[in-house]
């Protein structure tokens, strides 16, 4: 029964936890210059009989607290409120884009672990050796490149040698072809890579540097006095004894990289949450920018409670600490 009275702990942590974030977002969305309705006062066509009448038809003469708890309300709902500059519930505008920046962000977040887990753990196996100093050399520079040059470097690539298309997610007549997924993995190819290129650097060097510390470890060396080999040791001694820091890597790491890829999302046409929230915040549509901040939010309020689950299943410390 003790998971259960850790899980009850670490999920009443995570609901104050957000509801801290909602307080904390709509307190800052009221207080940003202007509104959409503002933004209607300026159109000579519009009257300012009509924006008063919007004003009351949307609730925006109450007090704060009570637009705080119909805003919440609709959130549990599902609709998050109204988006003014769409003319429609935001929940419409939310959850196909959320699917699409999702399935951005965890092929790019599956591509970096792919590269950043087996040379991170070779950089800790063979320090020094030529594989690690290539991983250093490159993982130095791809740190050092900002994000907007990776994407218009390849953009540029993928124009010039036509292999792969440069924007967008689907081709015009995709659906027509009978090659929908087909076309989506190849609009999807060089956005997930421009990603996980910049995300795996830091994950890189995570790796090496919780490996290494665990393959100098007393015990490992002990095991390997011992005559134990090295795959053993590898996979029964080093990389259980470096699993704590990984695996809180791996939750923020899905957190980081979907909300981390608006960005590319912008820059690449990918029809995501980064140009619906950029558009929202130029419109000033309120109720957009307040839903997704608390998407990804919640997101990476989730990404830590799995974390904290999953280390709570592999380390026995943390259970006696519990």
């Amino acid at each position: 029964m003790r998971i259960l009275d850790y899980l009850k702990r670490r999920f009443l942590h995570a609901v104050l936890l957000l509801a801290a974030i909602s307080v904390l977002t709509f307190g800052i969305a009221q207080l940003a210059p202007g509104t959409f309705l503002d933004e209607m006062r300026l159109n000579p066509q519009i009257s300012a009989q009509t924006v008063d009448s919007l004003r009351v038809q949307y609730g925006l003469d109450q007090p704060l607290p009570v637009r705080y708890l119909r805003w919440i309300a609709s959130a549990f709902a599902g609709e998050f409120g109204y988006s003014l500059a769409y003319n429609m519930p935001v929940s419409a505008l939310l959850w196909t884009r959320m699917r699409n920046t999702f399935l951005l962000g965890t092929t790019a977040m599956l591509i970096a672990w792919s590269l950043a887990l087996p040379l991170g753990i070779w950089g800790a196996f063979r320090p020094k050796g030529w594989i690690d100093r290539g991983n250093s050399a490159i993982s130095t520079l791809l740190l050092s490149s900002p994000e907007l040059a990776l994407g218009m470097l390849f953009m540029l690539a993928a124009a010039r040698f036509g292999v792969l298309p440069t924007g967008g997610m689907t081709s015009l007549y995709s659906e027509q072809t009978g090659f929908a997924v087909a076309d989506v993995i190849r609009h999807l190819a060089i956005p997930a890579t421009v990603l996980a290129l910049v995300a795996a650097p830091m994950l890189l060097r995570h790796v090496r540097a919780a490996m290494l510390e665990a393959w100098n470890s007393p015990f490992v060396k002990a095991a390997k006095g011992h005559g134990i080999g090295n795959r053993r040791l590898l996979l029964h001694h080093a990389l259980p004894a470096a699993a704590n820091p990984l695996i809180s890597l791996f939750g923020l790491s899905l957190a980081g990289l979907v909300s981390g890829s608006f960005l590319i999302e912008v820059i690449m046409g990918w029809p995501g949450l980064g140009p619906l929230f950029i558009n929202a915040i130029f419109a000033r549509d309120l109720h957009v920018v307040m839903a997704v901040v608390m998407l990804f939010s919640v997101l990476l309020v989730i990404a830590n409670l799995i974390s904290d689950v999953l280390l709570y299943a592999v380390d026995p410390r943390v259970r006696a600490e519990c």
